[in-house]
């Protein structure tokens, strides 16, 4: 059995295309986290406003210290996965930020 081998003169297009793709990706996935994170805070805030929920500044403390650590791991690790030196990488999540 043999192994598919990319021609060498097509195989530089990897290393480009493959990081502007996963940059492409993030932004997007970043773009729709925060529009979903803006939706919810002035979901929050309309019904603390009308006083169906109430909150307290001790209550958003609380809440904060128990999900930031989370967030700060896991921002770490993606540190270590993605490849955000890339120029490619770069272009890709500004255009995923952008157009996505």
């Amino acid at each position: 059995m043999s192994v598919a081998t990319i021609p060498p003169e097509f195989a530089w297009i990897i290393p480009v295309v493959v990081p502007f793709i996963i940059g492409l990706l993030v932004g997007l996935i970043i773009k729709r986290a925060l529009t979903l994170v803006l939706a919810l805070l002035i979901l929050i805030i309309i019904l603390v406003a009308t006083g169906y929920v109430s909150l307290t500044f001790q209550d958003l403390f609380d809440k904060a210290m128990e999900f930031l650590p989370r967030i700060i791991e896991l921002g770490g690790s993606l540190q270590n996965v993605l490849p955000y030196s890339s120029a490619t990488f770069l272009i890709g999540l500004l255009l995923g930020l952008w157009k996505g």
